[in-house]
């Protein structure tokens, strides 16, 4: 157990936590190389759930910031408008970062009224010591404020304002009068309303909206002859974010592919791949469109569907520690990952994360000592220390797979195994000293091996060249401001998942609520995951196993050696109370 920090003593001394939690996130701390009590509180909050307010109040006593409470509904018409008008003398860039970290300046105190008073719910952020250079106000002073209170003044007094629905909403509901009762509209009458700009509005504002909300993705879809559904996905879910009536959807679609890269806007009968690119929050956001024709009962008309996938460099996870893998899995994922060969497979349906996993995992193994290459198709972040190989009409993904062999690398990553050629080159690159990262479509692990062995690699080049297979799911984290625990009418579903009355009697397994501050209970994501290690007793179980891949024996030496299945997986998030019953047996319904 990791010797405790000053602050960690203080969590303990004060009551605060136990000593368990403050020892284990301790040992993170140490692991990440870092020290400070602040880094001590982020892994506490961020990493392992602990509650964000007593954890910085804690903080704040400690650095001697004295606490400011405020009730946000009984302030004033007279301090509201005094608020408001001190932030009028801040520049709106900077207040934009002021308000993304939870700090709000307040008002203003001294004889002169020259000394800005900050609330702040994490007293030791360093971006207030830019106050001085970025105000007129040369002096401040901290006050520590419970995170809700600072998130309500947001909203009361300078909520973030979507200029581009704020005018869609002056312009009222209707946004196209196509003047005809004829089904279909002629390109001039899409000219003329797309530089109407009102749709532009919509667009952007979408793009807006999606990113506060941390989407993943935007559906733009026609609902009968003139409305659109615009979507968002958030937390893995579709939750319909505007219906837009007295709007034909091709008059979007034309706005959406006038304001996109790499689209032809009179092209409708055939499938395009777009991007675009806005500065939002200050921040540069790259987004993939994807668009597709699609029938409707309006046969007369030339529909089409648009998915937005929002790039957001600020969501990369740069440290592998923080993708949260349970401890074997960890532990094995990271001996595989720190050698100078073998392939590592991310498997898993669309959506489950392994991008994201892959993305750690390479900055894990990044040095100026090695080269790595990536071939990926599209290329979706960019990695800093990394060759990023650009695919295009000139040059296809399988030319670009093997070209890699002669441009001297020392670690790949091959954004996925398609076919025969790519898992050749990735068991070839394998088998000459060169660590290999990529994903594979599967729903486990085991059936990976079978996938592979099916596309014609050789059971033994199987056995000897893939150091680990992570299989894994996303699943929605219970929201910790409002869960609650399980109710006695579904015990039954969690009993068949494996936990016991006693656990469900303790009031340790909860469910979803529901609250301002989540989405139907549920806020953010956590994955489940199996690891399957390549032990020496698999490898040569694979390659004893001749014609035909033995899935359910590769599976018991794999649980044999500590390897958690998917749902057992699944059912340890949940008795950590980070998921909910529904959650695990939605996501592992085919282990049933």
């Amino acid at each position: 157990m990791a010797a405790l920090t000053k602050f960690g003593n203080y969590l303990v001394d004060k009551g605060v936590l136990e000593k368990e939690i403050v020892s284990k996130a301790t040992e993170k701390m140490y692991e990440y190389g870092e020290s400070s009590p602040s880094s001590l509180s982020r892994i506490l909050v961020e990493e392992l759930k602990v509650s964000h307010d007593p954890v910085y109040e804690a903080l704040a006593k400690l650095y001697a910031f004295p606490p400011m409470e405020i009730t946000v509904d009984v302030l004033t018409d007279v301090q509201i408008q005094s608020t408001k008008d001190l932030l009028t003398k801040i520049p709106e860039e900077f207040k934009k970062k002021l308000f993304y970290h939870k700090i709000f300046p307040f008002r203003t105190s001294g004889p002169g009224k020259d000394i800005l008073q900050i609330l702040a719910s994490d007293t030791s952020d360093r971006l207030m010591l830019d106050i001085p250079s970025q105000t007129p106000f040369k002096k401040y002073e901290v006050f520590w404020t419970k995170l809700k209170t600072i998130e309500d003044l947001i909203n009361k007094i300078a909520p973030q304002r979507n200029e581009f629905l704020m005018l869609l909403e002056e312009a009222g509901e209707v946004l196209v009068d196509t003047g005809s009762s004829e089904d279909t509209l002629n390109e001039q009458a899409l000219d003329e309303e797309i530089n109407k700009s009102l749709l532009v509005n919509l667009f952007e504002g979408a793009l807006i909206e999606a990113v506060r909300r941390d989407a993943s993705d935007i559906h733009i879809v026609p609902f009968g002859k003139n409305a659109v559904d615009v979507f968002i996905r958030v937390d893995g879910k579709l939750q319909l974010w505007h219906r837009q009536e007295n709007t034909p959807a091709e008059a979007l679609t034309a706005v959406v592919k006038d304001r996109s890269i790499g689209v032809d806007r009179f092209e409708r009968d055939t499938a395009q791949d777009g991007f675009a690119q806005r500065l939002i929050d200050d921040h540069l956001i790259r987004f993939r469109i994807s668009i597709l024709p699609i029938v409707s009962a309006e046969y007369e008309r030339r529909f089409e569907s648009i998915v937005i996938r929002v790039i957001d460099d600020r969501k990369v996870i740069t440290d592998f520690r923080r993708l949260g893998f349970q401890v074997q899995a960890e532990q094995e994922f990271l001996k595989s990952i720190n050698t100078s060969k073998g392939i590592v497979i991310v498997t898993g349906p669309t959506g489950s994360g392994k991008s994201t996993t892959l993305m750690a995992a390479l900055h894990h193994v990044i040095n100026p000592t090695i080269n790595v290459l990536t071939c990926e198709d599209p290329v979706e972040y960019v990695i800093r220390g990394a060759r990023q190989l650009k695919i295009g009409h000139k040059m296809s993904f399988d030319q670009a797979i093997r070209a890699i062999l002669r441009h001297d690398p020392d670690v790949v990553m091959v954004g996925e195994i398609r076919d025969k050629i790519t898992a050749e080159i990735a068991v070839k690159l394998a088998n000459t000293g060169h660590l290999t990262f990529s994903t594979l479509h599967t729903n486990d692990a085991p059936s990976a091996v079978t996938r592979l062995y099916k596309m014609g690699i050789e059971p033994f080049l199987l056995a000897y060249s893939i150091n680990i297979i992570i299989a894994q799911r996303l699943v929605r984290s219970l929201c910790q401001a409002c869960k609650r625990p399980i109710s006695k009418e579904h015990w039954e579903a969690a009993l068949q998942l494996g936990l016991t009355e006693e656990e469900l009697a303790s009031g340790t397994i909860y469910e979803p609520v529901g609250c301002p501050k989540c989405s139907n209970g549920y806020k953010g994501r956590v994955n489940i995951a199996e690891a399957l290690y390549f032990y020496p007793e698999l490898r040569n179980e694979i390659v004893a196993a001749g014609n035909e891949i033995d899935e359910e024996k590769i599976r018991t030496i794999a649980e044999k050696h500590g390897m958690l299945s998917m749902r057992k997986s699944g059912v340890e998030r949940i008795r950590s109370g980070l998921t909910s019953v529904a959650e695990v047996v939605f996501a592992t319904a085919e282990d049933i």
